[in-house]
């Protein structure tokens, strides 16, 4: 593919200047990507923030006559004549989203009715309102789903977009929606198991890694579930290989990172002893600390471990500054999320940590 990558986060700021310009809104997009990237929510993102509606339509599970609409015998006109389907944005909805999902994988009897759309904005007698947006969306051969070529006659009317999923956005999407922390300590020091749809099409193996499959896997650490049903989720839902080095990950966390110890204990020489000595223990902790300031004492109490991060003496050289960075501010705009700001500012742990960037600003 000669289109470059960009991360979901580039392809939602496109999709909104295209659909506030009405010249380009009237150009369809493809969005190509791996399963689970985030193509379909990020549709569904556009469509909230200029509060319009959202047709999503599925194409493996349509038949061809659903989109091109029943046809019937006017009596009246003396001809056959086409009724369009319910779903179909009609004139009482003059702006909006089309959005077709799985192009590539639909029936091609399908797609033909598809491409009308897409390329004529109409399908027999129906026509899209001239304030609506086309959105399709599909995976090429090598993302190792089922797909139909692209003709050149319909990829020559339409911007493509090849979205890739970036760590450090898949990060902050975890962060607002409150993954679980050790799903976020894990990819982001082993950020290479993100998606690793490639590696396991070449082991010829069902299912893999991917951001929607880390997603499932925090919900399972956060249900509640026994260990014995938790292990089977996570293997069953990224695979063996992963699974076995994410528990192995996760045992490191549980062994060298206690954060309520930690949240519990007196600042200075209490908190010392109790700071990770690995890499998986830093960015666990910069993330358990996270998952658990949700109030103004542990935030304050949060800020003070933090600031103590210099502290740490292990046996091999870590990341220190880059987490502790990092820590300050993940807490800063949890804090702003929930009107903490007060505890922020209030903290002094806060204020010698700014004085001190301050300082190494001045002094490079």
């Amino acid at each position: 593919m000669n289109i470059p990558p960009i991360s979901i986060a580039a392809a939602k700021a496109a999709l909104i200047e295209q659909y506030a310009d009405p010249v380009l809104r009237r150009r369809a997009t493809m969005l190509w990507g791996t399963r689970g990237v985030g193509k379909s929510s990020v549709v569904a993102q556009v469509a909230a923030h200029f509060g319009v509606p959202l047709v999503d339509l599925r194409l493996t599970t349509i038949e061809p006559v659903d989109i091109r609409g029943a046809i019937y015998a006017d009596d009246v006109q003396g001809k056959t004549v086409w009724f369009p389907p319910e779903f179909l944005p009609g004139a009482d909805q003059p702006a909006g989203i089309l959005f077709l999902d799985e192009l590539t994988a639909a029936d091609q009897r399908l797609q033909i009715s598809a491409y009308s759309l897409i390329l004529d904005r109409r399908v027999g007698h129906y026509r899209l309102p001239d304030g609506w947006m086309v959105v399709a969306a599909g995976n090429a051969s090598f993302h190792g789903a089922v797909s139909h070529d692209m003709g050149t006659a319909l990829a020559d009317r339409m911007f493509h977009f090849n979205v890739q999923t970036v760590i450090e956005a898949f990060l902050e999407h975890a962060v607002a929606h409150d993954f679980a922390p050790e799903v976020m300590a894990f990819l982001k020091v082993r950020p290479d198991k993100l998606d690793d749809t490639q590696a396991q099409l070449a082991g010829d193996h069902l299912i893999g890694a991917s951001p929607r499959g880390w997603e499932d896997v925090s919900n399972v650490l956060r249900s509640g579930v026994s260990e014995t049903a938790r292990r089977a989720f996570v293997q069953g839902r990224i695979g063996a290989a992963n699974a076995a080095e994410f528990f192995g990950v996760l045992r490191e966390l549980q062994a060298g990172t206690d954060v309520l110890a930690l949240l519990a204990a007196a600042p200075g020489e209490a908190t010392a002893a109790l700071l990770p000595k690995t890499l998986d223990g830093l960015y666990g902790l910069v993330y358990g600390l996270l998952a658990a300031s949700t109030e103004a004492p542990a935030l304050s109490r949060a800020l003070e471990i933090v600031e103590q991060l210099p502290d740490i003496r292990g046996p091999v050289p870590l990341p220190i500054r880059e987490a502790q960075t990092l820590s300050m501010e993940l807490l800063m705009q949890k804090a702003l999320e929930r009107g903490l700001e007060a505890t922020i500012l209030d903290s002094p742990a806060y204020g010698r940590y700014a004085e001190r960037r301050r300082r190494d600003g001045a002094g490079g």
